[in-house]
């Protein structure tokens, strides 16, 4: 068994626990409680975006901690919500923009209120939660990527969505040793071949899809593991910061990128929706 697999499944295993390490955390228990002291008080998109400790804790827990100076943005899609097909965050492959969207809507009251106890600990466990993966990352992305894979793939409806995520794609192709895409002609036949090996409705089994987990970190491990020499070339992409990204991931988000360029021509928000954020829909981030 690889270091890898080893060190995944004692966090998968126990990861109420780890996450309860982590929450507990002096900084993080800083965050939190600030957090939840106040996001109540908050009753505007301008103060939200105005408040760095609020927004900067927010945006962490939805994998869009790197935006946090991009405020321009922020303020656009929150402003626009998601109710038409044509908001800013319903033209962004990133699915973490369009929830996040969804749970910071000011003009929303009870449940459905930022401040709604529902969604504040929600917010809070997904911090956590990005916090616990950003820090395995650290001494083996191969862990944080399988906790990733294992967190958001149930949530992928067609394997497109996998195409268009790079930690997923990665994750895949490491299982398969499947070759990033070459050119935009190529995407649907990559679609399709990942839909064979990876059927979306796997990915909602909870014994499949931890098997696939398992073959990920073993190939992963065998592959950049201690003995290995060779120097992983996987690294862990939030979908927002301007990193290189796979091929197919590129072309992907060159195709969605084109179905919105006339909203993008309108928008005054400055240019740092790259290809990794068009191909990204969220990270460990």
């Amino acid at each position: 068994m690889s270091n890898t697999t080893t060190a995944y499944l004692s966090i998968a295993n126990n990861l109420s626990r780890y996450q309860k390490i982590e929450a507990g955390q002096p900084s993080v228990k800083t965050a939190t409680a600030y957090y939840k002291a106040n996001i109540g008080k908050v009753q505007t998109v301008d103060q939200f975006v105005d408040n760095y400790r609020l927004l900067s804790y927010a945006l962490q827990a939805y994998g869009l901690g790197d935006q946090i100076n991009n405020t321009a943005l922020i303020k656009q899609v929150l402003e626009q919500g998601t109710s038409t097909p044509h908001a800013l965050a319903n033209t962004l492959p990133n699915a973490n923009w369009k929830a996040f969207a969804n749970a910071f809507n000011f003009s929303a009251s009870g449940a459905s209120a930022p401040s709604s106890s529902a969604l504040v600990s929600a917010t809070a466990g997904d911090y956590v939660e990005q916090l616990l993966e950003a820090q395995q990352g650290q001494s083996d992305p191969g862990v944080q990527l399988a906790l990733y894979f294992a967190r958001v793939a149930p949530t992928v409806t067609n394997s497109y969505g996998i195409l268009a995520d790079k930690n997923l794609l990665q994750v895949v192709q490491t299982i398969f040793g499947l070759a990033p895409t070459a050119s935009a002609s190529q995407i649907d036949k990559e679609a399709k071949q990942i839909s064979k090996l990876v059927p979306v409705q796997e990915l909602q089994d909870p014994t499949k899809l931890k098997s696939l987990v398992e073959r990920f970190t073993a190939a992963y491990g065998g592959k950049y593991g201690p003995t290995s020499g060779a120097t992983s070339s996987l690294t862990v992409d939030s979908g927002n910061t301007a990193t290189s990204v796979s091929a197919a991931s590129s072309i992907l988000a060159e195709v969605a990128s084109a179905n919105s360029s006339a909203l993008a021509a309108e928008s005054s928000y400055p240019p740092l929706i790259s290809p990794s954020l068009l191909a990204g829909l969220a990270l460990g981030g």
